[in-house]
């Protein structure tokens, strides 16, 4: 365990300070854990989460199939005359958006989405890109708290504990909600003068013909087309059964069809080079999984609050929290999870409630669960590497030659991951205790 660890400190050192790229240091490190012995090569490739790979995929192929329309463009020029090119409006509007969508779909798909017209719009009004980007990953890892599609984790738990999407909307929404206007107020402090578009630049904005932007009308009607079906498919995939991952692949794979595209050309568009970052990270935290770091780490935490249930629904928000801005919050989630389950009994026991399920459930496994899912979404804003959205975030604002670095995420997002993780525990003290 504390050789994998090593491995794992000296791998996030390096990405942290950008000694070398940050997909050579994950693969370096998942190589290093595998050789050594440390995780079994099996278990490893077990870890690796497809559906967040085919998710990727899936929608870096149709996005820049969508690209080649001339749609983005047109968008971007249409949303910018709407807010006759005032760059402040625009940008929260944008980020309100990120967080419903979220909520609705999921943050990757989100941002894969979001970001390219927000590059594009910031470039028209001639503002800085990166510090958007930056709060685009923010919010969108806020909005996906709120359900129970938009983030891994809350899947993960939703799986877990046979809670419904109802329960998710109704017990987080409200909080996420507030955290949301609260980080609107913060992101138009922070970037202030910044967004002040120079005025030869809104001219030219609202002088613009939208519709000169689409270049293949035709094309454009049926990649259309296919990304409705796409988006249906994220909407009723607990109904159908299909995962969001797979649902993206196969409209990849159907717009490439339908719109004539050739597969290999289709192919060198999608960023590798994140894909085998994730690989990478997936097998590297595997093996502190294997050997039982997070067992370890919860007991001890949790042990330390003596079985007060509200230190340690405080203990698993921080936690999570804390964990899952260092590393990535699917497998926190999987190993916390067994955990919690394993208090919820002794809870019942010190409360005489035992033969009561509803009651075990309403007073001690909800608000344990809630705490948990708060803790790992939000805290995946603490760093660039916290949230899978943050690092295509970061790719690509990389492919438009606007780059976002360790230390500048970190800067932004950590202590929005504090305070919203305050937050939450005054929302579980007043809510549920």
């Amino acid at each position: 365990m504390i050789l994998s660890l090593v491995i794992f400190l000296a791998v996030y050192v390096l990405i942290a300070f950008e000694l070398v790229d940050k997909t050579a240091a994950a693969l370096a490190g998942a190589s290093a854990v595998i050789l050594l012995h440390l995780v079994p090569y099996e278990v490893a490739v077990e870890s690796v989460d497809m559906n967040v790979l085919f998710l990727l995929i899936g929608m870096m192929i149709v996005m820049s199939i969508l690209s080649e329309t001339g749609f983005l463009e047109w968008l971007a020029i249409a949303i910018a005359q709407r807010a006759k090119g005032n760059a402040k409006k625009i940008v929260i509007q944008f980020l309100l958006v990120t967080a419903v969508l979220s909520a609705l779909l999921d943050n990757v798909t989100t941002v894969i989405l979001i970001a390219p017209i927000t590059i594009l719009i910031t470039q028209l009004l001639e503002v800085r890109t990166a510090p958007i980007l930056i709060l685009l990953a923010i919010f969108s890892n806020i909005g996906g708290t709120a359900t129970l599609i938009g983030d891994p984790p809350n899947i993960i738990i939703g799986s877990a504990t046979a809670l419904s999407f109802n329960d998710f909307v109704v017990n987080l929404g409200p909080i996420v909600v507030v955290i949301t206007l609260v980080c609107l107020a913060i992101a138009r402090f922070q970037l202030g003068a910044s967004l002040n578009a120079p005025v030869e630049a809104q001219r030219r904005v609202m002088m613009a013909e939208p519709g000169l932007a689409i270049l293949d009308h035709s094309l454009l009607n049926r990649c259309l087309a296919v990304l409705a079906l796409i988006i249906l498919g994220f909407f009723t995939s607990r109904l159908t059964g299909f995962e969001p991952g797979i649902v993206a692949l196969a409209g990849a794979v159907l717009m490439m069809i339908i719109c004539k595209i050739d597969v290999h050309a289709a192919l060198q568009k999608v960023e590798w080079g994140t894909i085998l970052f994730f690989i990478g990270l997936f097998m590297l935290i595997s093996a502190l999984e294997h050997n039982g770091l997070f067992e370890k780490s919860g007991e001890f935490l949790v042990g330390a609050t003596k079985g007060n249930l509200l230190a340690t629904a405080l203990v698993i928000l921080w936690t999570g929290a804390i964990a899952s801005a260092i590393v990535d919050n699917i497998p926190l989630v999987i190993a916390m999870l067994p955990l919690i389950k394993i208090m919820i009994p002794t809870f019942a026991a010190q409360m005489g409630i035992s033969d009561d399920p509803e009651l075990i459930h309403a007073t001690i496994a909800a608000p344990l669960y809630w705490a948990l899912a708060l803790g790992a979404c939000l805290g995946g804003n603490g760093t660039l590497i916290g949230a899978s959205a943050n690092v295509v975030i970061a790719q690509v604002g990389k492919r438009n030659n606007c780059p976002i670095t360790f230390l500048e995420f970190s800067k932004a997002g950590f202590p929005i991951m504090i305070l919203t993780s305050a937050i939450s525990s005054v929302y579980l003290y007043l809510r549920y205790f």
